[in-house]
């Protein structure tokens, strides 16, 4: 079934919001994006998009969206129509240690980061605060994350807490009843939340830090 101009710009804009911060926007933030003064407009086109399978929602959440399969099906095939994208390579010259001279690599080889490219379940995030900094992570960093529910206890996560608040932390089950979300700053204490009061959101896959 064919989408109305204000159908398209509301999952367009869901989509944006995901693929930027990793969760769906609250209906709040869906009006204010698209310039609507009505949460039951809001409301409206969300059902209309849900029985067309654009979209697909948990039942009385207000961040409980994602894309449906109808969207998802478009957007394959909308790639599929594209030429391929030819995915940058990088000089990989030779390895360093913090002492002795490097060793020259006589035949220059290439690093592909086409793991991560272009992948239709990697985003990137852009790290604000200080809570990982022993890991390496700091404030404006870029973490990419592999959008997943499944996560191992000690992995790097992007967590929703009580459906209000995303945050990055190792994340621990303890005694599958509560979560542990473990910063990684001694002046930090971890988060302890039972374990359905928190959404995985994805797993970190790099970090990205520009000097300039």
């Amino acid at each position: 079934m064919a989408l109305t101009k204000r159908q398209k710009e509301a999952v367009d804009f869901i989509a944006e919001f995901i693929q930027s911060n990793g969760y769906s926007p609250s209906f709040e933030e869906i009006a204010e994006g698209l310039g609507l003064a009505s949460i039951a407009t809001v409301h409206k086109h969300l059902t209309a998009l849900e029985s067309k399978g654009y979209l697909k929602r948990g039942f009385n959440q207000s961040r409980a969206l994602d894309l449906g399969p109808q969207y998802r099906k478009e957007e394959r095939d909308r790639k599929r129509e594209q030429p391929p994208a030819v995915l940058p390579e990088t000089p990989l010259l030779g390895t360093i240690a913090a002492g002795q001279p490097v060793e020259a690599y006589a035949d220059q080889e290439t690093l592909s980061f086409a793991d991560f490219c272009g992948a239709e379940n990697v985003y990137a995030l852009k790290v604000r605060g200080e809570s990982m900094i022993d890991d390496h992570i700091m404030e404006g960093d870029y973490v990419l994350v592999e959008k997943t529910d499944r996560v191992r206890n000690g992995e790097i996560v992007v967590v929703l807490v009580r459906g209000q608040e995303t945050t990055l932390k190792r994340f621990y089950s303890e005694q599958g009843k509560t979560a542990r979300l473990q910063p990684a700053n001694t002046g930090m204490e971890p988060i302890k939340v039972p374990l359905s009061d928190v959404q995985i959101q994805g797993r970190v896959l790099a970090v990205h830090r520009r000097y300039r």
